[in-house]
């Protein structure tokens, strides 16, 4: 089956390369990392933006009593640490093609942020991974991931969850009769609550017209398959 996107952003939950113990699975990065080759490989442009709930939570921030501004800059370092290990992934197994933006400059193992470079990257085959969150605090990983899709032109945002097929009425870990919900709009989105991303994102998203595709990242080649069509999702836009 032919590619669903010509161009997509891919945002990856920290958690989601966490071990028992560990910041880190090398399974998962490596699971993670081959799929976007292959895809790569099959012409999709990819952008990947990933959290960085391994490494540093906005609960323990709260426990340590720090204010929300310097915990809000802890978390965006965490995510340009997973930006740095997939990007190692990605070259461990022969993928060079890949460049690392940040919206926190550190010139030594990363490239400041720039659109319009990004887009040339992304045409050329590069996967380009974005870090830092927006650069600001008070804005989540979600709300960088829809920035990033809107700025890049991408044909869709793929939200990549933990073990959940997509969007439901209400959370289907504590409600049994959890209704899964497979078109959503937008506006449902936004006003519905649905946890699936920040209000900021949703709204950013409903504005720019970003298509987004809620998926569980969970099984053999879920990436893979969400990417040509093949896998159950929810869809909003």
């Amino acid at each position: 089956m032919a590619l669903k996107f010509k161009r997509v952003l891919l945002k990856i939950s920290g958690e989601a390369l966490k071990g028992n113990g560990d910041i880190y699975d090398k399974e998962k990065l490596d699971a993670v990392a081959k799929q976007v080759i292959e895809l790569t490989n099959q012409g999709l442009q990819i952008g990947i933006v990933i959290g960085g709930g391994n490494i540093w939570r906005g609960k323990l921030a709260d426990t340590l009593e720090l204010f929300r501004i310097e915990a809000d800059y802890m978390g965006m370092l965490a995510t340009i640490m997973n930006a740095l290990a997939f990007e190692a992934t990605l070259r461990k197994l022969g993928f060079d093609k890949v460049k690392v933006y940040s919206s926190l400059e550190i010139k030594t193992v990363t490239s400041s942020y720039n659109y319009r470079n990004a887009r040339e990257k992304l045409d050329e085959g590069y996967v380009t991974i974005f870090a830092g969150g927006t650069g600001y605090s008070y804005f989540t990983t979600d709300t960088g991931a829809s920035i990033r899709a809107i700025e890049i032109k991408a044909d869709a945002l793929l939200m990549a969850k933990n073990g959940t097929k997509g969007v439901y009425d209400s959370d289907p870990n504590t409600n049994s009769k959890a209704k899964f919900l497979k078109k959503l709009t937008h506006n449902d989105l936004v006003a519905g609550n649905l946890q699936v991303m920040d209000s900021t994102a949703a709204a950013l998203s409903r504005d720019g017209k970003l298509e987004i595709v809620v998926f569980d990242m969970n099984g053999a080649d879920n990436i893979i398959k969400i990417a040509h069509g093949e896998l159950e999702s929810t869809v909003i836009k």
